[in-house]
């Protein structure tokens, strides 16, 4: 008995060896809307490769990338990501996939932006009113389009009182807080149609062009860190960019309402 235990114990520790492993910095907001769980398998089972997932904001996971800690990035914030490829830590950017952002806030609307003509009087709707907002607070892709929606109307969250509170925390955790004060919040689609915990919270501002979403794909630069797994990372792009990725990001759904829209282009 103990002997075939440990033949399969070899035989185990070969097959984890023989299995490519990558590391890919994500944000909260796309590991909170469930897609994870259903692309790991099927790159698993496709290329034989293990990704394993860091999940943090979009910040930090640039930064992660800078350090050569991961082997790539796959965030939503296009100026960032530009950043990081100019500034020679991405080989290059390639888009992925998109969604939106939207505005969540009291079933109530006490600020009454569902009724507002556009991002910028939504926000200003808030912000005249004082009503409870939670931020991000956290450098991710959706606290910086938080920032530049209120730049858009004209405010300056350094100037606003209590009723503005910035969590530093991932979507989810910000997701709860705005539950447990019945406060106003930006959110990504995915993540919020994800999201169990909605109490009196619901959609209440969407489709302003300024609320587009787009998920971008850089590979860390092998010339500043030679230790990534830069033939990895070449797979899963050619992976993420597939009709078979296509498929299985279109077809994700939650309550029928599709969460992402595929719009890979081919390499040049």
């Amino acid at each position: 008995m103990k002997k075939l235990v440990a033949i399969l114990a070899i035989l185990w520790s070969s097959q984890l060896a023989a299995q490519e492993v990558m590391k890919m910095a994500v944000t909260t907001s796309f590991h909170n809307s469930g897609l994870a769980e259903i692309l790991l398998p099927e790159i698993r089972n496709d290329l034989d490769l293990e990704v394993q997932l860091l999940v943090v904001g979009t910040g930090q996971a640039l930064q992660l990338g800078r350090a050569g800690d991961v082997d790539a990035v796959l965030v939503h914030s296009r100026t960032a990501e530009e950043a990081f490829v100019a500034e020679g830590y991405g080989t290059h950017r390639r888009e992925i996939m998109y969604n939106d952002f939207v505005v969540i806030g009291p079933g109530d609307d006490p600020a009454e932006i569902a009724a507002a003509e556009g991002i910028a009087d939504a926000m200003t709707r808030v912000a005249m009113t004082e009503a409870p907002f939670v931020s991000r607070g956290d450098d991710s892709g959706t606290h910086l389009r938080e920032l530049s929606l209120w730049q858009v109307a004209d405010r300056d969250p350094a100037t606003f009182g209590p009723w503005y509170r910035a969590v530093g925390a991932g979507m989810g955790a910000a997701l709860n807080t705005a539950a447990d004060m019945n406060a106003y919040i930006l959110a990504d689609r995915a993540s919020w149609l994800n999201f169990g915990n909605k109490r009196d919270l619901a959609l209440l501002f969407e489709g302003d062009a300024a609320l587009f979403n787009q998920y971008g794909y850089l590979p860390v630069n092998p010339a500043l860190h030679a230790h990534v797994a830069a033939d990895q990372a070449a797979a899963l792009e050619d992976w993420l960019t597939s009709p078979r990725a296509a498929a299985l990001i279109n077809g994700y759904q939650i309550g029928g309402e599709q969460l992402f829209v595929f719009n890979a282009q081919p390499k040049e």
